[in-house]
């Protein structure tokens, strides 16, 4: 086991400063920041000393150079519109933004995997039918028009919901959150789910898929035969084998709700990491741009390490299979 988790530690490693190479010059290729931050009629001196003062007057290979040594102290750069280190800047954001993705998560699995269990047991029922229909529709339907058909109707029709923003928050372990208040959760609610709803359906087809393929199973058969109660063979034996891809996927997928939640965030007014990064491209504050991208990928690497340490305790011929190698 320990074999396996150094493997997988190693091939993060790489990753990560193989996708700091990308960033760092995908980025630094695309448009040129001092035309945002410094008036056209300034003379070349003045813009001497812009670049001078961002760095930027040295060549490519040095100013990466500089941002891996300071990355490795925990600095990622100072952001060209705010004057601040970028790190506390997407920092101060992150806790609403992972927040929202927490509770995208757990609605797709708290509905997904009942749905798809279900689905799977009674495949030719009228409710199982339902359920994957609604699941294509999950898949199909864009996410902004689906947050402004929410909001037109639960915020504006029937003036049950908050239409944006994020309510009240109040401190848990010194970090603001809003789903422990009324009016958070209220907040909370509508974004949660138009960000939850292509999880939900995927969460809901994959454990379908699983259903109809375990319940055939020899095992799944005996216990039967043995007279185990349906309750006892659905959460003993056929939910534990179901959860292998489902869990690959979901960490997977956690990974893409908080990079990808920028559509979300942008039609709720959500105040999180994806608001800061729209802005940070239209004014070319590269800093920031870099910051995002590389915690972003961190998360990524680390999920991904999370979910093969996860997937060989559920299913121990991973470990095998690596130890043969």
């Amino acid at each position: 086991m320990s074999v396996f988790i150094i493997r997988r530690l190693m091939q993060s490693i790489a990753v990560v400063v193989v996708m700091s190479v990308l960033v760092f010059f995908g980025i630094n290729i695309i448009g040129d920041p001092v035309d945002m931050l410094i008036n056209p009629e300034a003379d070349q001196a003045q813009i001497e000393a812009t670049l001078r003062a961002l760095g930027l007057d040295r060549p490519a290979h040095e100013q990466y150079w500089y941002f891996l040594t300071n990355a490795l102290k925990g600095d990622l750069g100072k952001s060209f519109i705010f004057g601040e280190p970028a790190l506390k800047l997407i920092v101060q954001r992150m806790p609403a933004t992972l927040e929202l993705a927490f509770a995208a998560l757990l609605l797709a699995v708290a509905v997904g995997i009942p749905l798809g269990i279900y689905a799977g047991l009674k495949p030719e029922s009228r409710t199982a039918k339902a359920i994957m229909a609604g699941s294509i529709l999950g898949f199909s339907l864009p996410t902004f028009w689906v947050g402004l058909m929410l909001i037109m109707v639960f915020a504006v029709m029937l003036g049950w919901l908050p239409s944006t923003g994020r309510g009240d928050t109040v401190p848990l372990f010194g970090v603001p959150v809003s789903f422990l208040t009324l009016d958070g959760l209220s907040h909370l609610l509508m974004p949660a789910f138009n960000l939850a709803l292509f999880k939900m359906s995927l969460v809901t087809r994959l454990a379908r898929a699983g259903t109809r393929e375990i319940v055939h199973q020899d095992y799944i058969k005996f216990a039967r035969a043995k007279g185990l109660s349906s309750r006892r063979i659905v959460f003993v034996h056929l939910l534990k084998n179901i959860m292998i891809p489902v869990v690959t996927v979901i960490g997977l997928e956690f990974g893409g709700l908080i990079a990808f939640s920028v559509v979300t965030e942008t039609v709720f007014a959500w105040p999180g990491m994806g608001k800061l990064i729209i802005d940070s491209i239209q004014n070319l504050d590269r800093p920031v741009v870099v910051a995002y991208l590389m915690i972003t990928v961190l998360m990524f690497v680390i999920i991904n390490l999370v979910v093969d340490v996860l997937y060989s305790l559920l299913d121990p011929r991973v470990r095998l299979q690596e130890a043969g190698r």
